[in-house]
């Protein structure tokens, strides 16, 4: 199993906690795997096998499993009456109102609760409603550069990096030996878990169009839009689509972690915008499985991976207006804001000036960061650090 640090140091923190632990996130990025790592930890701290008590939805013997009733009956009858259990739920939201039976088994003094969903609807409805201040959500992602590193191993890094977004950093593609492996695995995941799970949940009888959608948007990533600019852009293009359509099938790959949805922010103002957005991938290596050999800016995809990094490292993130000038990234988290400006390579003079003339615009004395992935000696320009993007993601 490939470590996961930091969501199990998450994980431990909330133990025995009176939380319920929901883990969130795509399908395939580790969430299983992460209760495995946890229950080898605790087995390994004085727990017995038998006070953990392990389902997952998609596994075959759990296909009876239909309502609350049966999640509730099934766990109850396992419980040990006089010891602390620990209870895993993997994709709960396969459970009609699995949240009574969650409130249920939460009620009680001996259980211990840990849940994981790919759906970010899971705490948007009666969930949220029901344990207002009852749970905790880890929000999940596939693996990080760090990660990713962490089990290749640190040679080349800059190749390691192409390898990275180019075959995938969802945790399994690892464990495969060629490329022919990895595209069979992208392609069953994308076909089965991204555009079936899609289509069966929001009722999406035109695949071909849900499809046209996600290709629309992969090979856009990271550049601004509205809904109604992507209907007209995809309408002058051949594929006639309404404005109610394209939303439908946009908050659908959002609620499912395949695109992440990115806001503007006035930073003058310190107003939220809610006009216009960009869209990032939870993978990109899924862009590469979809859209092949054609050309992709190599800045916009650095860009969705300093955005994931960011979301890692518990930030709110924004696309950062001022004035006339665009900000890649706000960062907000307890201590404040921070600016983040992401370039490929500022060794042009020109290049170099464009990126920092955003920063140089704010006037206030929150920290700046220019990012790339040229090695310079640590630099600084009127304040704005300038840091080699493989050495950040490293947390070098």
């Amino acid at each position: 199993m490939i470590e996961r640090p930091n969501y199990l140091e998450e994980l431990i923190s909330f133990k025995e906690k009176d939380l319920i632990k929901i883990v969130t996130g795509i399908r395939r990025c580790g969430k299983s795997t992460l209760f495995d790592l946890y229950i080898e930890y605790l087995l390994s701290h004085d727990v017995n096998k038998n006070q953990i008590i392990r389902i997952n939805l998609e596994e075959y013997e759990f296909n009876d499993m239909v309502d609350y009733h049966d999640l509730y009956n099934y766990v109850n009858s396992k419980l040990i009456k006089d010891e602390m259990n620990y209870v895993f739920i993997d994709e709960v939201q396969k459970i009609i109102d699995f949240q009574k039976a969650c409130d249920s088994l939460y009620i009680k003094k001996n259980v211990d609760l840990y849940i994981t969903g790919s759906n970010s609807k899971l705490l948007s409805g009666e969930l949220a409603t029901l344990l207002s201040g009852r749970y905790v959500e880890i929000k999940m992602l596939p693996l990080s550069f760090k990660e990713y590193i962490s089990y290749v191993g640190e040679v080349d890094i800059q190749k390691k990096y192409v390898d990275y977004i180019t075959k995938s950093s969802f945790p399994y593609t690892l464990k495969l030996h060629s490329a022919k492996e990895i595209r069979m695995y992208l392609d069953g995941l994308y076909n089965t878990v991204i555009v079936n799970d899609i289509a069966d949940r929001k009722e999406i009888s035109d695949i071909g169009m849900l499809k046209d959608i996600i290709k629309f948007m992969f090979d856009n990533v990271g550049n601004l839009y509205s809904s109604t600019s992507i209907a007209n852009t995809m309408t002058a293009n051949g594929r006639k689509i309404s404005v109610p359509t394209v939303e439908k099938y946009l908050e659908a790959l959002v609620e499912s972690f395949v695109l992440y949805k990115v806001s503007r922010y006035d930073i003058k103002g310190k107003n939220y915008l809610t006009t216009g957005s960009k869209y990032y991938l939870s993978d990109v290596g899924l862009r590469y499985y979809l859209l092949g050999s054609k050309s992709a800016d190599e800045g916009r995809i650095l860009e969705n991976v300093v955005y994931l990094e960011l979301l890692r490292r518990g930030y709110e993130v924004y696309v950062g207006k001022n004035d006339d000038n665009e900000v890649d990234f706000v960062a907000i988290n307890e201590k404040g804001e921070e600016y983040y400006q992401v370039s490929y390579t500022v060794k042009d003079k020109k290049t170099l000036e464009r990126e920092l003339k955003s920063l140089n615009n704010i006037n206030d004395h929150n920290p700046k960061f220019l990012l790339t992935t040229d090695y310079t000696p640590y630099t600084s320009y009127n304040g704005i650090k300038q840091i080699n993007v493989f050495d950040w993601l490293l947390d070098k």
